[in-house]
Order: structure tokens, then C-alpha cells, then sequence
């Protein structure tokens, strides 16, 4: 009898060690909040007609010289906000020198761009359509012409923003707005609001490793990351770095090599990695921040546990609301596709 109770309490105990080696501290789940259905402006009210407007521009090539490229393009919507390659290809299959980053959750960020250059989305939108290296439209004029020379667009234009409302400012304020309801929520989202078993043991080891280690310094908050700037290589120089990042922005010296936090949501369906796209695996991208970000040199071990914490912020894709839509028809003024 005095054996059986023994093994018993034995047995309880060991179950309870192993139940709380996978419980996590409070401390850790206040750094992060889950996303919101949402992501609000203060200054672009949302509208049904408005979204639906952002996203017939968002999928529309006429905004491009050669009517080749759109922001689906570089950003697509079913490959998670990205277009998988290290550099994306504009006019002339030219190539930009700076990874496009997914436009998923991206309304969240502090800023946008790698050097926040952007205040938000809506004037994210502006630039790359007269980039000469990705749209290469030849300026705003040249845009509004093509806009004013669809019938369609002229009547969307005014039935959400009023007469004389079609406005280059007024196409971004619009991709913003469709933008601002690009949010994948993950099982991550659910173990935040409280269900315990929405992560598995090995995702919840990962997640304490990932915030022992110091990760969520820079990586936390809804978007987990994106709200803040930080040095590459802050502990130890990042190897052959030239682009100086925020500093060629701000003109501030102390901000060379600085560049916008990403955010880690859907991290593992949008490689390559960094600024320059130069890391193509995760494993390998986590060990090199641990290393030039924190000072730490992990175990594959290690490694591979964030990792797996990392894929369970791999969310759901709004399938109905990124479906392509049927754009309006050229008018007879419409200008021609030009691939010089």
C-alpha cells in the first residue's frame, strides 16, 4: 500500500512538473496583443465603397507604364503579401534594390518601407507608381489621366469621394483603406485571448525561448514587430552592410544602418529575409539575429524551438476579401501600354 502511494505521488508529480514546463509566464504574453479585426485610421474612414475601390487600384496594371505591373505584383495577396523573390521585378524587368516586404498586418507598422519613409499606407501607396525602377509612371498628371480616361473609375471616384475627388492623394488614401483589412489572425491569437491549447507544448517551449533570449525587445506588440527602428548588427557589425537605411531619410548619422523592425507574422511564408533579401532560411535567419542582435550563438536546439514558435504565427488568408476583382473597361482615350 505504502509502494502504491508512493508511484502515485510520484506520478502526479512528474505529470505536474511536465503540465507546468510548457505554462507561460504572464510577464511574456503582456508584451503581445492580439490582432485587431481591423487595423483603423484616425484620418481614412473605412467604407464599403472605398475598399472596394483600393482594391480594384490595388490589382490594376494601368497604373503601371507598360500595364505589366501592379501592387499585386510584388504583394501577392494569395502568397502572402510577397512575391518570394530577393529583389521584385518592375518596368523592363528592372530590379529595386530592397526586398518588398508583405503588405499583411503592414497598416499596423510605425511607418512604412525598410527606412520608414512612408508615414502609413495610404502614402506607402504613392510611391512605388512613380518609381521609375517598379511602375514607372512619369508623374501624378500622367496618372490622373489614365484614371480620368476610364469611365468607370470616374464614377467610383465620385460616388466615394465627391465630385472633383479624383485625386493621386485620393488612389492611395484608397489602396490604404483596402489595406487596412489585410489582418491574418493565427493560433498565436487565440492562445492570447486564453485558449491554452490553441499552441502545441513545442510552440509554448519556443515562445519562452524566443522571449528569454531578448527577441521580444524589438518583436512584440500586435504585429509582433514593425514598431520600432533598430541598428543591424547592434552588438556586433553586420557583415558587408552599405545600405545605410534610415539614416539616408533622416539625414541623422546616428541613425546609419538602422531600418524598420519587421514584423514576424506569417515569417515563414515571407522569405528571403532582411533589407536585402539575402537570407533565404529561417533557422538561418533566427541564428544571425541571435547572434548580431543579442550576443548569442544558439543551439540548433534552441534554433529549431523558436522556429516552431515562429510558424504559429502563420495566419489565415481572407480569401473572399483578396479575390481578384473584375476591373473596369479602358475608355477610348485610354492611354496605350508603353514599354519604353
Amino acid at each position: 500500500m505504502k509502494l502504491s502511494l508512493s508511484l502515485c505521488v510520484t506520478a502526479v508529480s512528474l505529470f505536474v512538473s511536465q503540465g507546468m514546463a510548457d505554462e507561460v509566464n504572464p510577464a511574456y504574453l503582456a508584451q503581445f496583443k492580439p490582432l485587431p479585426k481591423v487595423m483603423e485610421s484616425s484620418t481614412n474612414k473605412l467604407t464599403e465603397d472605398k475598399i472596394d475601390l483600393g482594391r480594384k487600384l490595388f490589382f490594376e496594371t494601368r497604373l503601371s507604364k507598360n500595364h505589366d505591373v501592379s501592387c499585386n505584383s510584388c504583394h501577392g495577396l494569395d502568397k502572402f503579401g510577397v512575391d518570394g523573390d530577393q529583389f521584385s521585378t518592375g518596368h523592363k524587368k528592372q530590379k529595386g534594390g530592397r526586398n518588398a516586404p508583405t503588405v499583411y498586418n503592414a497598416a499596423l507598422h510605425i511607418a512604412q518601407f525598410w527606412d520608414g519613409r512612408a508615414a502609413d499606407v495610404e502614402e506607402q501607396a504613392q510611391g512605388p507608381v512613380l518609381n521609375p525602377i517598379e511602375m514607372a509612371m512619369p508623374n501624378e498628371e500622367h496618372v490622373l489621366k489614365v484614371l480620368n480616361s476610364i469611365p468607370g473609375y470616374v464614377e467610383l471616384f465620385e460616388k466615394v469621394y465627391g465630385k472633383d475627388g479624383l485625386t493621386y492623394k485620393n488612389m492611395g488614401n484608397a489602396i490604404g483603406a483596402f489595406e487596412r483589412k489585410l489582418v491574418t489572425p493565427s493560433r498565436f491569437d487565440k492562445y492570447l485571448e486564453g485558449d491554452k491549447s490553441a499552441l502545441t507544448k513545442e510552440e509554448k517551449l519556443g515562445f519562452k525561448k524566443f522571449v528569454e533570449i531578448g527577441c521580444s525587445t524589438c518583436h512584440n506588440g500586435a504585429a509582433v514587430g514593425g514598431s520600432m527602428y533598430q541598428k543591424l548588427g547592434l552588438v556586433k557589425p553586420w557583415p558587408n552592410l552599405t545600405d545605410e537605411g534610415r539614416s539616408a531619410v533622416t539625414k541623422n548619422a546616428v541613425e546609419k544602418f538602422f531600418f524598420k523592425v519587421p514584423s514576424l507574422r506569417n515569417i515563414d511564408k515571407t522569405g528571403p529575409y532582411l533589407h536585402d533579401g539575402s537570407i533565404v532560411k529561417l533557422d538561418e535567419m533566427v541564428e544571425k539575429m541571435a547572434e548580431y542582435q543579442l550576443g548569442q550563438n544558439l543551439s540548433k536546439e534552441d534554433t529549431k524551438s523558436i522556429v516552431t514558435f515562429l510558424k504559429s504565427l502563420t495566419g489565415d488568408l481572407p480569401t473572399d476579401y483578396i479575390k481578384e476583382p473584375k476591373l473596369p473597361a479602358s475608355g477610348p482615350n485610354t492611354p496605350k501600354a508603353d514599354p519604353n
